[in-house]
């Protein structure tokens, strides 16, 4: 298959991205495939973003997952609500329409366009980015807890303690453990919190909806 006006125009444009540092004999061996990729009967596809070169660049990133045929599909600059749109766009209403599930973090702008594009689809926050949520909330505890502890002349316990709570029971060293085994015991917001997130990892091993709509 030749290299199409399209297909050159799109090189050129990877290549200012990248700052020439790649051919664009390469960039078009990459791109040649997805001139002839079929996007029909795609029905669950995952939406994800990475940082790329320095700074806060991204590239959005569209997989399918479905069991037949599992591969990147598009990907697209930034991680913008216009950036999603634009591979909706591309690939049509009909398609979009018969988008049973879609896996996704929860960057509001991507649920935005799902919402806007595939309202029939069931979204998926996968486990990942849930996680860190609580992590970021237990930090931000804890670091309130130890100003506030310092304020109060009280012994504070909380101090270096960011990854005893942070990282898994199973990854802690020895040492580490003997130490949050006397933290856990202590009531302070930062261990009801650590409680909280240990306890909501039992959602994961859930096999049934029904159980994990009535966890006991």
């Amino acid at each position: 298959m030749g290299e199409t006006p399209e297909l050159k125009r799109d090189s050129r444009d990877i290549q200012v991205q990248l700052g020439q540092r790649i051919s664009s004999r390469a960039v078009c061996g990459c791109l040649r495939p997805l001139a002839s990729r079929d996007l029909e009967n795609v029905t669950e596809i995952e939406i994800d973003e990475i940082q790329v070169w320095s700074g806060r660049k991204y590239l959005t990133l569209v997989y399918q997952l479905d069991s037949y045929a599992k591969r990147l599909l598009w990907s697209g600059h930034e991680r913008k609500a216009k950036t999603l749109l634009k591979f909706l766009n591309e690939l049509g209403k009909e398609r979009c329409l018969r988008i049973k599930l879609v896996c996704s973090d929860m960057w509001a702008p991507y649920l935005k366009m799902i919402a806007k594009k595939a309202p029939q689809a069931l979204n998926i926050l996968d486990c990942f980015h849930i996680m860190k949520k609580f992590n970021d909330a237990i930090d931000q505890i804890r670091k309130e807890e130890v100003k506030k502890l310092k304020e109060e002349g009280a012994d504070n316990v909380l101090e270096k303690s960011c990854w005893l709570l942070l990282k898994s029971p199973e990854n802690l060293t020895e040492k580490q453990t003997v130490r949050l085994s006397r933290i856990v015991k202590i009531n302070l917001s930062s261990v009801k919190s650590y409680l909280m997130r240990e306890d909501f990892q039992r959602f994961w091993e859930y096999k049934y909806l029904v159980c994990a709509d009535n966890p006991t």
